[in-house]
């Protein structure tokens, strides 16, 4: 055929190239994500493994032949069943690719079972009928063109189907490996296993890789070594395939729990408006019914008691009742800043900029801090929904002044930008350390902060001990005052 020093190294590599394909296999194929392409995977890691050794094996006998050492029986024995079972494995990967579901792989089991069946049927008649010298190498041969070719167009079929695969997954680079890889495999088994030893079988007599080498220049070892290392090389480039889909997995995992935190936070945003909503309704339900019921009541008390004290004439019974007029007042003035803090009518009537400076004004009488109010900038119509959250913001920023800043002089901007609003109060009190954890944190604040959230803003808080406190509520103007804006 050709000389020693030229055939050992293409058996050689012949052998580590599917050797080498069939470990990487075998570690990275338990990795896909399909389950048909990975019990597929399995069977081509056999094949890759006991192929390589079965050339190693060749390569070897091939060596104790130059040297004149006969080859004992049990070795011959072994190759032959060890080159069946390796083309036996790369029938089953081909079947299970063209498997389309868990049902069908069950019975294309069937197609590699088969093939095994005629190959070992074929190789216990042949024995009788040609001469026991003979019996290796026509082994050899009838195991290349029952097993062989049969399995290699089974591989050939099975990664074109697995090439469409790719390329619908929008894996088109990986598509291209699998079908590079039927290719070879179709060479592998078209040209490389017809061209076998010549032998008495037929039609090996006549085609063998003596007319292969005498036509070519090249033994048909060499063809088998390179179509075993393009295959060996396209298979082990689409099975970076799994990291690109573990890569896909995990990025569509980040993107759901991405998208189940935005719906989260909708649904809370959602929530929190109905509550406010529903705070707001029973506000402005609890001031009216305070207004029309409570407060006409302890006007009428007082009324009443006035009329009476008019015509009392003991001096100490004239006492009594204007003790009780007085109680009544100071009990109605308190009802009614009650009720303006549930709902203060200015808000409707006179907008976001009145009522602001009205209730500052209120506050003053409950404080000694100097309260001042400003507006900054072009005064915008507001919508009436962050109207009502933009006073509750402010309300509650008053309030934490009076009733923890024990400040000396308060500011209060309501500022006016082209694209957003500012609700400023500084103040020059204790102050706090603004740094502090969430659960040091008032509710108070909080409340601020999820109002402002709730319409789009962004709330700050600087904050140091002793050097006063400045909160600013930085909120979008209103969708509808965004589009005329436009």
């Amino acid at each position: 055929m050709t000389s020693l020093p030229y055939i050992i190294p293409v058996f050689f590599f012949y052998g580590l190239a599917f050797f080498s394909m069939g470990l990487l296999v075998a570690i990275e194929g338990g990795q896909a994500a399909d389950p048909r392409l990975r019990k597929a995977l399995r069977p081509l890691a056999g094949f890759g493994l006991v192929h390589g050794t079965h050339e190693w094996l060749e390569m070897f006998q091939f060596i104790d032949r130059s040297l004149g050492i006969p080859e004992p029986p049990y070795i011959s024995i072994g190759r032959i069943a060890i080159l069946g079972i390796s083309f036996v494995s790369l029938a089953a990967f081909g079947s299970y690719l063209l498997a389309p579901s868990v049902k069908a792989q069950r019975y294309i089991l069937l197609i590699p079972l088969g093939l095994e069946a005629i190959w070992a049927f074929g190789i216990i008649t042949l024995k009788g009928q040609y001469p026991p010298e003979e019996m290796w190498t026509i082994a050899d041969v009838w195991t290349r063109y029952t097993l062989a070719i049969p399995s290699s167009l089974l591989a050939l079929s099975g990664l074109i189907i697995q090439q469409r695969i790719f390329r619908k997954a929008g894996m088109l680079k990986f598509g291209r490996d699998a079908l590079w890889a039927a290719v070879a495999f179709g060479w592998y088994g078209l040209v490389g296993q017809v061209f076998v030893k010549q032998s008495l079988l037929p039609p090996s007599t006549v085609v063998n890789q003596d007319l292969f080498l005498e036509v070519v220049g090249f033994p048909v070892q060499l063809l088998r070594a390179l179509t075993a290392l393009g295959a060996a090389v396209f298979i082990v480039r689409f099975l970076r395939s799994f990291q690109v889909e573990a890569s896909q997995k995990m990025a569509e995992l980040q993107a759901e729990r991405l998208r189940a935190s935005q719906q989260r936070e909708i649904l809370k945003g959602d929530l929190y408006r109905r509550v406010i909503e529903a705070q707001e309704a029973e506000r402005q339900r609890i001031a009216r019914d305070l207004h029309d019921e409570t407060g006409q009541s302890l006007s009428a008390i007082g009324l009443g008691l006035r009329g009476l004290s008019s015509s009392i004439k003991q001096s100490r019974n004239i006492k009594t009742l204007m003790e009780l007029e007085k109680m009544v007042a100071n009990s109605l003035n308190e009802l009614q800043r009650v009720i303006s803090d549930l709902r203060p009518s200015h808000l409707d009537d006179l907008g976001l900029p009145a009522t602001m400076r009205w209730y500052v004004g209120q506050a003053q009488e409950r404080t000694t801090s100097y309260l001042e109010f400003e507006t900054i900038g072009e005064e915008k119509e507001i919508c009436p929904e962050y109207m009502t959250v933009m006073f509750r913001i402010f309300q509650e920023a008053i309030t934490n002044v009076i009733k923890h800043a024990d400040a000396s002089r308060t500011t209060v901007q309501l500022v006016f930008n082209p694209n957003e609003m500012q609700i400023i109060v500084k103040d020059d009190g204790h102050g706090f350390e603004s740094n502090r954890s969430k659960d040091k944190t008032t509710w108070g604040l909080l409340g601020m902060q999820e109002r402002t959230t709730l319409l789009g803003g962004q709330f700050l808080v600087h904050s140091n001990p002793d050097q006063g406190t400045k909160i600013e509520a930085i909120i979008p103007y209103c969708a509808i005052h965004r589009n005329d804006k436009k």
